[in-house]
């Protein structure tokens, strides 16, 4: 199925009934009085989030969704039917943002959640309402208000403790193999990985943890070669950043440049993203000689003067996978109890994720904007190109 983590949409919520006006008509019953009924509510619209649902796909094709209408009153008192509330269905983890004022409607993370995002009509009233004792016979009723229309951008983001760096055919579908259950394409050439994989880490029976892997980078994604920064995106939510580096590139560069790489890329697309804490994990370990191993880590890690946590591991033969998967469960919990425990830090942390996901927005709307510009001006030379030929027209003979 095709990976799809963004949609714009037109919603409009039903509009409600009008009011009725009637007046009671019996046999033998004069002036029976007014009895016009009121309409119905319109129907309003609610977004779900779903866990079994992992794309957007269903919302490329359908962008324009309306509620049903509520039913006008009716004579002897009865009241239009309601409309049927519309419910749409999203994956864990969709944000919806209102186009028109940037505003941030719904952050959708936990199963079964529910916002409503749209309000139906208000009912009209029937004559009935406005009878009285110098108005016997009314013949006033209101009409039901419109629905709330709404333009929509839904925005997914997978949800994960632990994110996956590094450029293509660094290990990180293998490590993510090695450490869950999720079995993503493994191959031996660049971007095998087209959308995002998600895998859980199970460390004992009581404990587990999300891990995210996304397309690889290459230098230029910013703007826009290879795959782009698009995918950095899912990042958001993560605690962790796993910074792989492959110690053994098939390439002439060397583990040191492609990690440098790397944490250009991420401080094009958000200076935030790069505050959120990162290990460095050399993968590959296996291809070098046992008694160069501790040798080459150290120049890595020397090169980039990196003060952080540094694992050096083989997702292939599994050497040093226990560790830091035993690690990164212990910072996570840790991180856990310590913003449960202070609230300054849960909305530092909450700020600082608000900030990455505003920073990612506005380059990827950027970068967007770029291509637009670029393909413009290219149709623009295609049709100065064609006004340089001047063509002669010629009438043929009667």
């Amino acid at each position: 199925m095709k990976f799809v983590d963004e949609a714009t949409l037109y919603v409009q919520a039903g509009k409600g009934g009008d009011g009725c006006v009637s007046f009671r008509r019996e046999k033998f019953i004069a002036k029976g009085g007014p009895n016009g009924g009121d309409g119905g509510d319109g129907a309003s619209i609610w977004f779900a989030a779903d866990e079994n649902l992992n794309t957007l796909i269903e919302y490329q094709y359908q962008r324009s969704f309306k509620a049903p209408n509520g039913e006008p009153g009716k004579g002897r008192d009865m009241t239009g039917r309601k409309g049927e509330e519309l419910v749409l269905s999203v994956p864990v983890g969709t944000t919806i943002r209102d186009i028109d004022t940037d505003e941030i409607l719904a952050d959708l993370t936990e199963h079964g959640q529910q916002v409503k995002i749209a309000q139906g009509g208000f009912h009209g009233l029937g004559n009935t309402r406005f009878k009285s004792s110098v108005n016997r016979a009314p013949r006033q009723f209101t009409k039901g208000s419109l629905g709330e229309t709404r333009n929509l951008r839904l925005e997914l983001k997978v949800l994960a403790d632990v994110g996956l760096l590094g450029l293509p055919n660094a290990g990180k579908s293998t490590l993510i193999r090695a450490i869950s259950a999720a079995r993503p394409k493994v191959a031996d050439y660049p971007f095998t990985t087209l959308m995002p994989n998600l895998g859980v880490v199970r460390v004992d029976a009581q404990q587990s943890f999300v891990v995210a892997d996304i397309p690889g980078l290459i230098a230029g994604a910013a703007e826009g070669a290879g795959l782009g920064i698009r995918f950095l995106k899912h990042l958001v939510r993560t605690r962790l950043l796993f910074h792989l580096v492959d110690m053994m590139p098939l390439d002439d560069s060397t583990p040191e440049d492609n990690a440098r790489v790397i944490l250009e890329e991420l401080e094009k697309f958000s200076p935030a993203l790069m505050e959120r804490p990162r290990w460095l994990v050399l993968n590959k370990l296996d291809l070098i000689p046992e008694d160069e191993r501790q040798a080459a880590v150290d120049r890595v890690v020397s090169a980039l003067h990196w003060s952080g946590p540094v694992y050096a591991v083989s997702a292939l033969s599994g050497d040093g996978i226990q560790q830091l998967v035993q690690a990164a469960a212990r910072d996570l919990t840790e991180t856990r109890e310590r913003l449960a425990a202070e609230p300054e830090a849960a909305e530092a942390d909450e700020a600082l994720r608000r900030q990455i996901e505003e920073e990612g927005r506005e380059r990827i709307a950027a970068l967007a904007a770029q291509r637009r510009a670029r393909r413009d001006a290219s149709q623009d030379d295609e049709d100065d190109d064609d006004d340089d030929h001047e063509v002669e027209i010629e009438h043929a003979p009667y």
